[in-house]
């Protein structure tokens, strides 16, 4: 005579029956999934790309320093007046390159990085970048989202209102930023800045460092 099941072990049987569904999903899925940055697809990561936003172009392209940044982040603003004087010391002989690395943790990273982003689609990529740095003090390290302000700023350096609220919505938009954030940390970024010089990452702590890594690049 067979043994009555309980209803407990017929619970018990019935989670083990859907966990083992679950699992089997998730492998079929995690097996199937296009990997999303450049690495995991094949294609090497790079530190600087066709479409990324270059700040200045050196004239026969010898050496290039890419920053990877997060608007909010005070580190980076603290370093943007020392690149704008690298930039001006180095014009034409040092291609400067920005890309997307936002901090999960900084409340409007993201937001600030939307906004450069609409930006450079209007063509308008530097005068944003100059001025989310050079408004940090004011809506960095809030805790509510600070959108308004950056569309305050879109308004402020000419770009078409309209245009620019589509832009921010627009999931290609954080797809751009996504992918350099992917890319960056592929890399090896974990924080921001960093830099990379000719493709080679960069351990510096001042100004100075990093200037002379630059000379010792430019004179090679």
């Amino acid at each position: 005579m067979k043994k009555k099941l309980s209803t407990r072990n017929r619970i018990l049987i019935n989670v083990a029956v859907v966990l083992a569904v679950v699992v089997a999903v998730a492998i079929v899925v995690f097996a199937t999934r296009t990997p999303s940055n450049p690495a995991a697809s094949g294609d090497s990561p790079q530190t600087v790309r066709e479409n990324s936003h270059r700040l200045s172009t050196a004239e026969d392209g010898k050496v290039t320093l890419v920053e990877f940044l997060d608007f909010e982040c005070e580190a980076c603003g603290a370093a943007y007046p020392a690149i704008e004087q690298l930039r001006e010391e180095y014009a034409g002989r040092v291609t400067f390159v920005a890309r997307y690395f936002p901090i999960p943790s900084h409340t409007n990273a993201q937001n600030s990085a939307l906004a450069a982003e609409a930006a450079a689609r209007q063509g308008k990529f530097e005068e944003m970048y100059s001025k989310l740095f050079e408004t940090q003090s004011v809506w960095g390290e809030q805790p509510d989202s600070r959108a308004a302000d950056f569309r305050v700023i879109a308004q402020e350096i000419g770009l078409d209102l309209e245009q620019y609220d589509a832009d921010i919505v627009d999931p290609a938009v954080l797809e751009r930023i996504t992918a350099d954030q992917e890319e960056g940390a592929a890399l090896g970024v974990q924080g921001t800045p960093t830099f990379f010089l000719n493709g080679e990452k960069l351990e510096i702590s001042t100004l100075e460092d990093l200037r002379g890594a630059i000379d010792k690049a430019v004179q090679e």
